[in-house]
């Protein structure tokens, strides 16, 4: 991603903006919340001012925009990804599967073989 030698250090005001930010989604899902005998638009929409309000002040604060610039470069980096096919991810699906299987027959065939082993060979019990 970004290899940034630099540090920032965030201010008090910084601070605030992002307490304030925090608050104000809090609010918005206590809004939702509150609102439960209103629509589900009104709801919705102290949910969405909350979080655009928090948004907003985050913006305006230097963490918020470095984690906004770290959120784009990630979507960004997201988009450079080689995605499997539908037939594709069915084959490893059905590798994984198949090799999952294979693993559980062994692994029951050789404790099936240690109990053979240990109880009737060597201490004689069945």
């Amino acid at each position: 991603m970004s290899n940034q030698s630099v540090q920032t250090v965030s201010t008090s005001n910084d601070k605030i903006k992002v307490v304030s930010a925090v608050c104000a989604v809090i609010a918005g899902v206590v809004g939702f919340y509150f609102l439960a005998g209103q629509s589900a638009y009104v709801r919705a929409g102290a949910l969405l001012a909350g979080l655009l309000i928090a948004v907003g002040m985050a913006w305006t604060s230097t963490p918020g925009r470095s984690f906004l610039g770290f959120a784009k470069e990630a979507v960004r980096e997201t988009k450079k990804v080689v995605w499997p096919t539908r037939k594709e991810a069915g084959q490893i699906t059905a590798i994984v599967f198949a090799f999952v299987l294979v693993m559980a027959l062994f692994l029951w065939g050789a404790d099936k073989l240690l109990e053979v082993l240990l109880y009737n060979v060597i201490l004689g019990w069945k």
